[in-house]
C-alpha cells in the first residue's frame, strides 16, 4: 500500500468517524493543536484552564502572549479552555463523543489510548475551519486541492506541525483494535500552581 498525503486524509476520516465529528485535522502533537486552535480563534478575553493538567497547556497560553489563568476545574476525560470552544481531549477516548461546536483536540502520545508515538488531531464541524487549519499545519500550503505549493500564492502563515504519512498509517492499523481501559481525570495531574514557571506573581 502507498503510504502518502492521501493517507493522512484517510486516518482524519476515521477518527472523525470515531468520534462522530464532521471533520478532523491531523497535527504533530495535542499541543499543537491546541496551539493552532488559540490561533484560530484568537480569544480576546481572559481564558483559563484547570490548576491540574498537562503543563503544555499554560506553557502555549504564555508562548502566545495570552491573558490566562488557572480555574479548579475537577475534569475527567477532557476539559473545555475557559472562554473558549477548544476542548482539551488529550485524555478522551469515547466512540460519538464530539461536541458541535467545538475544536477538541486529541493526542496520539505513547501513553495515550491510541499510541503512536506522537501526534494529535482536532475535531470540528465546519470546513472552512478545516481547511483553514489544514494549511496551518503545513506551512501554509493549500493541501487539500493537491496544489503544487511552489506555483500557488500562500495566504497564510503555517506552522509546521503536520502528522506524517508513516504515523497516520501507524493509527489507521491500531485504530481499529485500540480499548481504553483507564479514565483519567484531573487527579492524574499535578497542582502547576506549584511550579515556579507558572508563578505570574
Amino acid at each position: 500500500m502507498k503510504v502518502d498525503w492521501h493517507t493522512v486524509l484517510e486516518f482524519e476520516k476515521r477518527v472523525a468517524d470515531f468520534f462522530g465529528s464532521p471533520y478532523a485535522v491531523a497535527t504533530d502533537c495535542c499541543t499543537h493543536a491546541i496551539e493552532l486552535c488559540l490561533r484560530l480563534v484568537k480569544p480576546t478575553t481572559k481564558i483559563l484552564c484547570p490548576q491540574h493538567t498537562y503543563i503544555s497547556v499554560p506553557m502555549t497560553f504564555m508562548k502566545l502572549g495570552l491573558d490566562w489563568g488557572f480555574n479548579k476545574e475537577q475534569w475527567v476525560d477532557s476539559y473545555i479552555i475557559e472562554n473558549t470552544n477548544i476542548v482539551d481531549g488529550a485524555v478522551l477516548w469515547h466512540k460519538d463523543s464530539y461536541k458541535s461546536g467545538t475544536y477538541t483536540c486529541l493526542s496520539f502520545h505513547y501513553k495515550k489510548v491510541l499510541s503512536l508515538g506522537k501526534g494529535g488531531m482536532i475535531l470540528c464541524d465546519n470546513y472552512q475551519d478545516w481547511r483553514d487549519l489544514k494549511s496551518m499545519t503545513a506551512d501554509g500550503k493549500d493541501i487539500t486541492d493537491n496544489n503544487i505549493w511552489t506555483e500557488s500564492d500562500i495566504s497564510t502563515i503555517g506552522y509546521h506541525y503536520y502528522m506524517t504519512p508513516e504515523t497516520a498509517q501507524k493509527g489507521i492499523e491500531k485504530l481499529d483494535t485500540v480499548t481504553k481501559t483507564k479514565t483519567i481525570t484531573w487527579q492524574d495531574y499535578p497542582d502547576l500552581k506549584d511550579f515556579s514557571v507558572f508563578d505570574k506573581t
